[in-house]
C-alpha cells in the first residue's frame, strides 16, 4: 500500500488535470462566458451543499467575515469570466500561457497589500515574464485582445489567492469556497438582472452542455475546492506549488491533442511559453526553499 504521501501526491497530479481539463471543458461548452460562469459557480454552490449537509458541518461565521467571502467571490467569479472569455475570442493555449503570469502577479501583490518585503530574483522574473509576453504578443498579434482579457484573469486570479491565503488559516476551507461561490453567484446575478438576460432561452441548455456543465462545476470545481486543501496535510509547499504550476502544461497537451489545428500555433508561441512557464517554476522552487 502506498504511503499518505504518496496516495497525495498522485491525488495532486489528478486534480492539477482536472484544472487543466476546465480550459477544454470551457472552449466545448457553447455558451458566452457570462452564462458559462453563473450556471458553473450555482451548479457548484449547490454540490458544497449537498457535501456540507452529509457531512454536518456548521456555516455560522461572523458577519464581516462572511462579507469577506462573499467579496472574494466576486474576484474569483471575474477571474473565471475573464478566463473563459479569453478562451471563446482566442484559444486554450494562448490563455493558459497568459494565465501562467498568475504566480508573479501574487508576488507583486503580497507586498502591495500586505507590506511584505520585496524580493529582488521576483524583480528579476518578471522580467522574464515580459520577456516571454514579448515574443508571443509579437508572433500571435492576432490574439491581443485574447492575450489582454487572459492577463486580466491572471491578475484576478492572484489578487483571489492572495487574499484566501489570510482566510483559509482561520476557517475551513469548504465554508469558505460555499460563501464565495455563493457570492459569486449572487454579483452575478444582479448583472443579469439589470441586463435583461434571464429569458426562457437562457435556461434552454442543450444535452451536451448540461452535461459538460455538471462535469465542470461538480469535478472541476465542487470536489477540486474541497480537495486540493485536504492533500496540503501530507505534501509540502514546494511539492504542491510545483505540482499546480504543471496545470497550463498538462491544459496545453490537451488542448492541441483534442482541438488539433485550431490550437497549434508558431513555435516561437511555444519558445515564449516555456520562458514564462520555466520562470514560474523556478519561483516556485525558491519559495519552498525560503519556506525550508
Amino acid at each position: 500500500m502506498p504511503s499518505d504521501n504518496i496516495k497525495s501526491y498522485l491525488h495532486l497530479h489528478l486534480i492539477v488535470f482536472i484544472w487543466g481539463f476546465t480550459a477544454i471543458l470551457g472552449a466545448l461548452i457553447s455558451l458566452e462566458a457570462l452564462p458559462l460562469v453563473w450556471f458553473r459557480m450555482l451548479f457548484a454552490v449547490g454540490f458544497i451543499g449537498i457535501y456540507i449537509y452529509y457531512k454536518k458541518i456548521s456555516l455560522k461565521v461572523p458577519i464581516k467575515i462572511r462579507i469577506q467571502f462573499l467579496f472574494s467571490g466576486l474576484i474569483i467569479a471575474l477571474h473565471w469570466f475573464t478566463f473563459f472569455h479569453a478562451i471563446k475570442i482566442s484559444n486554450i493555449s494562448i490563455t493558459l500561457a497568459c494565465l501562467s503570469t498568475g504566480a508573479l502577479f501574487a508576488s507583486l501583490l503580497e507586498p502591495i497589500l500586505y507590506g511584505k518585503k520585496i524580493v529582488f530574483y521576483e524583480v528579476f522574473f518578471g522580467l522574464l515574464v515580459v520577456l516571454g509576453l514579448y515574443i508571443i504578443f509579437n508572433v500571435e498579434g492576432n490574439y491581443f485582445w485574447g492575450m489582454i482579457t487572459a492577463l486580466i484573469s491572471a491578475f484576478l486570479s492572484a489578487l483571489f489567492a492572495v487574499i484566501n491565503s489570510r482566510l483559509v488559516k482561520s476557517y475551513d476551507a469548504t465554508i469558505i469556497s460555499f460563501y464565495e461561490l455563493s457570492g459569486g453567484v449572487l454579483f452575478f446575478t444582479i448583472i443579469l438582472l439589470f441586463g435583461q438576460r434571464f429569458s426562457a432561452d437562457f435556461f434552454q441548455l442543450s444535452i451536451k452542455d448540461l452535461l459538460f456543465l455538471l462535469l465542470l462545476s461538480s469535478v472541476c470545481t465542487a470536489y477540486a475546492f474541497i480537495a486540493s486543501t485536504s492533500i496540503m496535510k501530507f505534501l509540502s509547499p514546494y511539492t504542491v506549488m510545483l505540482t499546480i504550476n504543471l496545470e497550463p502544461i498538462y491544459g496545453i497537451i490537451l488542448a492541441v491533442l483534442i482541438f488539433q489545428e485550431k490550437e497549434k500555433m508558431s513555435f516561437e508561441f511555444y519558445i515564449g511559453a516555456f520562458i514564462i512557464l520555466l520562470t514560474v517554476l523556478l519561483n516556485a522552487l525558491l519559495k519552498s526553499r525560503e519556506l525550508k
